[in-house]
């Protein structure tokens, strides 16, 4: 069962990083503190409509399997009393 704990702790390790990676790599929609930084200034980089539909798809990927390792860790910890 430790075993299959730390493989959780970093498959969560690498998801929160991951996430907070995609997160950041999104368009600013504006108003917000992505103008604050910069992200008023308009780019051709991140007009692609197919690019940031595959962005959103990664990232709520990343945030489910972010979700259920907190979840299965905490059923772990939970039933063995650690």
């Amino acid at each position: 069962m430790q075993i299959l704990q730390v493989v959780l702790q970093v498959i969560l390790g690498i998801t929160s990083l991951l996430l907070t990676l995609m997160i950041l790599l999104h368009r600013g929609r504006g108003g917000g503190l992505s103008d604050m930084f910069g992200g008023g200034v308009t780019s051709n980089l991140g007009a692609s409509g197919v690019a940031e539909r595959n962005l959103n798809r990664i990232t709520i990927i990343l945030a489910l399997v972010w979700v259920s390792t907190i979840v299965v860790l905490g059923l772990i910890t939970r039933f063995t009393g650690l």
